[in-house]
C-alpha cells in the first residue's frame, strides 16, 4: 500500500510499505477514506518530538471503510468508522473512569527508559505518534490496523460525507474537552490563545457552552476571521499589546478562563525571545511556553486554565509563582477522545456544530508532503488539510 513515511526533519515522502494484518482478535482494518494533517503532527516534522524513526508511517486523524476483522472485533465489514487518536483497551481503571488517553495497556513503550524521565509514566497508545506512544503506524495511508476496535472507532450512519464527521478523531474532542476543562459558564468570558484547528474548535466549543465573550488571539488575517465567524472578537498579537488588551476588554480583571491552544512551539507569541526560539530548533532547549506564560499572566485572580497544546518535555521559564500566588486551577492533557464522540456526532447532525468550515484544502496522499510544507509555511491561508487516499494527483 502507500503510506505518508517520516525520514527526518522536514522530510516526509509517500513510499510503498507492506499492508496491515490482522494480529489480535480485537483488531480491524480499515481502508482509510480520509486523513488529515493536525497541527500536533507539525511538532513531528519539524523534529520537536523524540522517538520518530525513518519509516515510521504518520497520521492520526483519519476514519474509513471497515475491511477485515478479528473474531474479537465488534466493527463489520463495510461500516464506516471514525478511529479515535487514542488507542484504548477499554479494560484497565483509566478506560474504566473514562480516562482513554491514560490507557494502561495499549502503550508498550511504557518501559523504555525515555518515557519514565520524561513522564513518570507512559500515556496510551497513539496512532503515528512516534514509539514514545507505542509506535503505532498511522492513517495517513491507504490502510491501518486498528488495536481494540471494539472500544475505539465510532459508527457512522448512512448519508453523512467524511468531511462533516473526520474531526471526531481528533481535534473537535480536542477543542471541546479542552473548554470542558475550563469549566465555563454562562456569562464567562474566555479567552483562547492560537486560532489553528483545535483553538477554532475550542472558540466554538465555548460558545456552545454558553461563554458570554470568547476572545481569540493569533496574527494570520485568515484564521482570524474564521473565529469572528464563531462569535469571537479577535485580539491580533503582532498589531496590540495582549495584556493590555484583554485588560481593557474585562474591565481590568482577566478572563474568567484561558486556553492555550499553541503548545510548545508558540515563538511567534513572543518574537523578540530569539535564544529561546534557536535553543529548542537545535535541540538545545526545553519547551518554550510563551502563548502559555502569557495565558497565566492575563487570567484573572481564582481563574481557570486550560492547556490543550501538546508539550513534549520540560517548560522553560514556567510561571509557577503566578499560578499559585494567583490562585488559578489548570487542567490539561491528551483528549478522551471515546468519552465524547457519541455526544459530538449528536451535534453535527442536530446542526449544533459546524465541522466543515475550516478546511482550506483537499489533497490526494500522494501530494501529503506538498500539504505538509504548505501548512507548517503558510498557516494564514492553509488552515486545515484534508488528504484523500486513492484520490488522483490534480
Amino acid at each position: 500500500m502507500r503510506a505518508l513515511t517520516y525520514h527526518g526533519k522536514h522530510d516526509v515522502r509517500v513510499d510503498t510499505v507492506p499492508d496491515p494484518e490482522i494480529v489480535n482478535p480485537r483488531d480491524a482494518i480499515i481502508e482509510v477514506t480520509s486523513t488529515a494533517i493536525c497541527g500536533s503532527d507539525l511538532h513531528l516534522y519539524d523534529g520537536v518530538i523524540p522517538g520518530v524513526m525513518s519509516g515510521d508511517i504518520l497520521g492520526h486523524e483519519f476514519m474509513g471503510r471497515v475491511v477485515e476483522t478479528g473474531s474479537g472485533s465488534t466493527l463489520k465489514k463495510g461500516q464506516r468508522v471514525v478511529v479515535p487518536f487514542t488507542i484504548s483497551c477499554g479494560q484497565c481503571f483509566h478506560c474504566l473512569q473514562q480516562q482513554f488517553s491514560a490507557c494502561d495497556n495499549s502503550n508498550p513503550a511504557e518501559k523504555q527508559d525515555l518515557t519514565e524521565p520524561l513522564y513518570g509514566h507512559a500515556l496510551s497508545g497513539l496512532f503515528g505518534y512516534s514509539h514514545l506512544t507505542g509506535g503505532y503506524p498511522g492513517g495517513q495511508a491507504e490502510y491501518v490496523r486498528v488495536p481494540f476496535s471494539d472500544v475505539g472507532p465510532i459508527v457512522i450512519p448512512d448519508g453523512m460525507e467524511d468531511d462533516e464527521v473526520l474531526f471526531l478523531s481528533d481535534i473537535l474532542p480536542t477543542g471541546w474537552m479542552a473548554a470542558e476543562n475550563a469549566d465555563i459558564t454562562a456569562g464567562d468570558t474566555v479567552a483562547v490563545w492560537g486560532c489553528g484547528p483545535v483553538g477554532l474548535f475550542a472558540v466554538q466549543s465555548a460558545k456552545v457552552m454558553g461563554a458570554h465573550k470568547v476572545i481569540a488571539i493569533d496574527h494570520y488575517p485568515n484564521r482570524l476571521n474564521l473565529a469572528r465567524k464563531m462569535g469571537a472578537e479577535v485580539i491580533d498579537y503582532v498589531q496590540t499589546d495582549v495584556l493590555e488588551a484583554l485588560m481593557e476588554m474585562t474591565g481590568g480583571i482577566g478572563p474568567d478562563a484561558v486556553i492555550d491552544a499553541v503548545g510548545m512551539e508558540s515563538h511567534g507569541f513572543a518574537p523578540d525571545n530569539v535564544f529561546d526560539t534557536i535553543k529548542q530548533k537545535v535541540g538545545m532547549g526545553a519547551d518554550a511556553p510563551h502563548a502559555l506564560r502569557m495565558a497565566i499572566m492575563a487570567c484573572r485572580k481564582g481563574g481557570r486554565i486550560s492547556m490543550p497544546g501538546v508539550y513534549g518535555g520540560f517548560a522553560d521559564k514556567f510561571p509557577l509563582g503566578a499560578l499559585m500566588e494567583k490562585g488559578l486551577q489548570l487542567r490539561t492533557g491528551q483528549t478522551h477522545v471515546q468519552r465524547y464522540t457519541k455526544d459530538l456526532l449528536r451535534r453535527i447532525q442536530e446542526g449544533e456544530l459546524d465541522t466543515t468550515f475550516m478546511i482550506s484544502h483537499r489533497l490526494p496522499l500522494e501530494e501529503a508532503p506538498r500539504g505538509y510544507h504548505n501548512f507548517a509555511n503558510n498557516q494564514n491561508d492553509w488552515t486545515k488539510v484534508v488528504l484523500k487516499p486513492g484520490a488522483a494527483m490534480v
